[in-house]
């Protein structure tokens, strides 16, 4: 759990009798943050399974995401086996660096050229999922993870 310490650079609490439970609702706020998106990264993956290789393997061809079967079967384990691992916090920061490499992938060849509103399918909604992945990636699993508990966090 992390610890609340004052020092000159931390924002006095609002309310100072509860200054000892900040770094505990940090933790738990991160916890939320990690299992969300984790959860959410799922039904993207799974869309792609239940339609079939072929057929996504297709659509990615046509928005120029190649090789488009490769990319297809990355994007399915990514989105669903990575969202699992991402959700109970195994193998975090790989699986978010994996996470990262597709979005960064997707931004550049699909969503920057659309512009930015995500009415557009443009860069706004993919870039908000490729920022909350760096966090993850840069603070691991957390404390509540399952790299923490078996001590391997890499």
């Amino acid at each position: 759990m992390t610890q609340y310490l004052r020092n000159g650079n931390d924002p006095k609490p609002i309310i100072p009798g509860l200054g000892r439970y900040y770094g505990l609702t940090s933790d738990i706020a991160y916890l939320i943050v990690r299992v969300t998106v984790g959860l959410m990264l799922i039904p993207h993956g799974w869309i792609k399974v239940a339609s079939g290789i072929m057929g996504i393997s297709g659509y990615f061809a046509r928005l120029h995401l190649e090789p488009a079967l490769l990319f297809t079967l990355i994007s399915m384990f990514n989105e669903t086996i990575g969202g699992a691992l991402i959700a109970i916090g195994l193998f975090t920061r790989p699986v978010a660096a994996l996470l990262v490499i597709e979005f960064l992938t997707l931004l550049v060849v699909v969503h920057i050229p659309r512009g930015y509103g995500v009415a557009l399918q443009g860069v706004e909604f993919p870039l908000l999922w490729l920022l909350m992945l760096v966090a993850i990636l840069l603070r691991g699993g957390g404390p509540y993870s399952l790299d923490r508990k078996i001590g391997k966090e890499v």
